[in-house]
């Protein structure tokens, strides 16, 4: 890709989640893009450095909310104040992008954008990098949007899918590359029971939903005003007061009616050109804590800032304990437990269940526990 060409790719970072599957590590208050699960940087951290390999650092933005402004600066104290997007709610990731496409549209009218969740880890860094300039040329060259799609390697109840229909030829610049394939899509697939998950694994054209999108700023402009209609008038709104003295009100007063709705449901499934970019760069989303042990692999306890000696395990084997408190932690006779220890909160759990985390938060609500969340 060439400097000229670079100079209009854009991405947007989504950092507005709370991940409440992570508790008692990830909190309202500290949301696991800015936490440091693996010890080895926060998620917000890696994510903006694996982007900045192919985007131009001025053309990086991130969209949160306003607490999590405060907790970029600490994250990523040399980040622009200028490129942080601040929604005035959480509503979910269409009028999140909506909000994200007017800023970009208004600095560069010929963007190729490139949004991407804050939270989920890649393992090889290159390979990404070069299914996304893949992406970028697709998204160029066919103006439709383009999603990437992860072959699955087993029967995951925890992410969405992707069906891809009638497989499509690659850009001439692409041709001779074998690290991908193109499809159009047939369809989106919301998190499956256990019983689907084997039938999408074994069809054989079902790819996990990454949550990477790519795409021309006229063609999801374009959809917008196909398939949300009020959403895209709210966005032309955001688009004309940007820079002007009433920015704040019209954003704060698109944000009091508009209602949450996801890309998936409000955009990609409804879109009239939708493709989806196979790649495999070590992907996982790092929803719950069994997302975490499959990354840590061999490192049965991560022990964060505290001593090694004040974990002990006695006739215990397969564990992951990660203890950022100032406690002693003691083991005794525990096989394939995920511990987590903070100073105000214990979460003890069987390996393979660490999905029903969030019910414990929802309840943990429902009896008024707000402090712990």
């Amino acid at each position: 890709m060439g400097n000229d060409a670079r100079a209009h790719v854009y991405a947007v970072i989504m950092a507005g989640g709370i991940g409440k599957k992570l508790w008692p590590l990830s909190r309202k208050k500290m949301p696991k893009q800015f936490v440091d699960l693996l010890d080895d940087g926060t998620m917000i951290a890696k994510t903006v450095r694996r982007i900045s390999g192919l985007v131009p650092e001025e053309n990086i933005f991130i969209i949160t909310s306003e607490m999590g402004r405060t907790l970029l600066s600490a994250s990523l104290g040399s980040f622009r104040q200028d490129h942080i997007i601040v929604e005035p709610a959480s509503r979910n990731t269409a009028p999140c992008i909506a909000l994200a496409t007017a800023h970009i549209k208004k600095r560069d009218v010929d963007a190729v954008t490139i949004v991407l969740p804050s939270d989920h880890l890649v393992l090889d860094q290159q390979a990404f990098i070069k299914v996304v300039e893949a992406g970028i040329e697709i998204a160029s060259e066919k103006k439709g949007l383009v999603t990437i799609g992860i072959k699955p390697d087993r029967p995951e109840t925890a992410y969405g899918y992707i069906q891809a229909d009638a497989e499509l030829p690659l850009p001439s610049v692409l041709s001779d590359s074998s690290d991908f394939m193109l499809f159009k899509v047939k369809a989106f697939a919301e998190k499956p029971d256990a019983a689907t998950a084997v039938e999408f694994l074994e069809s054989k054209d079902f790819y996990w939903n990454s949550g990477v999108f790519i795409w021309h700023i006229d063609a999801i402009s374009r959809e917008f005003e196909r398939s949300m209609p009020e959403l895209y008038k709210d966005l032309l709104a955001i688009y004309d007061s940007l820079g002007t003295e009433s920015e704040q009100k019209v954003i704060e007063d698109v944000y009091s009616w508009i209602h949450p709705l996801s890309i998936d449901y409000g955009i990609m499934e409804k879109a009239e050109t939708v493709f989806v970019l196979t790649g495999e760069f070590g992907w996982t989303d790092l929803g719950c804590w069994d997302e975490v042990l499959k990354v840590a692999g061999d490192r049965s306890v991560s022990a964060g800032d505290v001593p090694d000696n004040r974990l002990v395990q006695i006739d215990c084997d397969n564990n992951f304990i990660k203890n950022s408190s100032g406690k002693v932690v003691c083991t005794i006779g525990m096989h394939d437990i995920i511990i987590v220890v903070t100073d105000d909160a214990l979460l003890v759990c069987s390996k393979g269940k660490s999905c029903h985390v969030g019910d414990a938060v929802d309840t943990l609500r429902r009896e008024g526990l707000e402090e712990y969340l």
